[in-house]
């Protein structure tokens, strides 16, 4: 079998430093992106925060509640205060942290679902509500870190 300069043995591998890309140097389209997909990113990063919330001592009642008006990311309970927790995932602070990261719209579209919630769910309906932002920093890194600001926003 044929052995580039590289060393890579496949069929048809014939290479120079120049032309092929595991032999050049790494250019920007040969990185790979730190946090993977966004979906693999936004999936770890919900994993994560759950984790985090139950290892604080709250009851995860339901993850991802999608309705027209908007979606949930998680629903936990604990010492009967119902908290929604909206997740996000930053790799840096480039565009800002977590609180920039939930904006103005973003927190209406999450109270609308909770108000949904709440006309659907009698037995959450009793409870004081509290909006959370979990953000995970490099959720799919060697070291992912989780930050959790707690009353982030007001219901709109």
């Amino acid at each position: 079998m044929p052995s580039g300069a590289c060393g890579a043995k496949s069929p048809g591998h014939s290479c120079t430093t120049a032309s092929c890309a595991c032999c050049r140097p790494p250019g920007p389209r040969d990185v790979t992106p730190p946090l993977g997909t966004p979906q693999e990113s936004g999936r770890r990063a919900e994993e994560l925060a759950a984790d985090f919330l139950r290892s604080q001592g709250f009851e995860i009642l339901e993850r991802n509640y999608r309705r027209r008006l908007g979606e949930l990311d998680i629903i936990a309970e604990r010492a009967g205060v119902l908290v929604i927790a909206e997740v996000r995932t930053r790799s840096s602070t480039a565009f800002g942290g977590a609180a920039a990261s939930v904006h103005r719209r973003k927190q209406q579209r999450i109270t609308r679902a909770a108000a949904a919630l709440l006309q659907q769910r009698a037995d959450l309906s009793r409870l004081p509500v509290r909006f959370d932002v979990i953000v995970v920093w490099d959720a799919v890194g060697a070291a992912p870190r989780i930050e959790w600001l707690q009353h982030a926003f007001e219901a709109c």
